[in-house]
């Protein structure tokens, strides 16, 4: 069982930034991609980014240029940077690891975008 722990989030004014950081219980390699979720009360999760073993990233175009997802190896640490920070980007944020047997999920880290 992979335990991912997420911390970051917070309240910022629009135009802000935050980085959100998710630690992994496993080694990288042991797993798939990893990446990021969010959602709203009473709506579909919606996916934000992702990054491979090869370390390719992805993102909706809700988020390009926005968003950047990295990763720290020896830390087992995926970070997720957002920047230009917009009202409609509150959410609650969820990490995820993708493995052969399933997905595994974060709790959730509260971003609020507000002025």
């Amino acid at each position: 069982q992979v335990q991912l722990v997420e911390s970051g989030g917070g309240l910022v004014q629009p135009g802000g930034s935050l980085r959100l950081s998710c630690a992994a219980s496993e080694r990288f390699s042991s797993l798939g991609s990893m990446g990021w979720y969010r959602q709203v009360l009473g709506k579909q999760r919606e996916w934000v980014a992702s990054i491979g073993p090869g370390d390719t990233t992805d993102y909706p175009d809700s988020v390009k240029g926005r968003f950047t997802i990295s990763r720290d190896n020896a830390k087992n640490t995926v970070f997720l940077q957002m920047n230009n920070l917009k009202p409609e980007d509150t959410a609650v944020y969820y990490c995820f690891a993708a493995r052969y047997e399933g997905m595994y999920w974060g709790q959730g880290t509260q971003v609020t975008v507000s002025s």
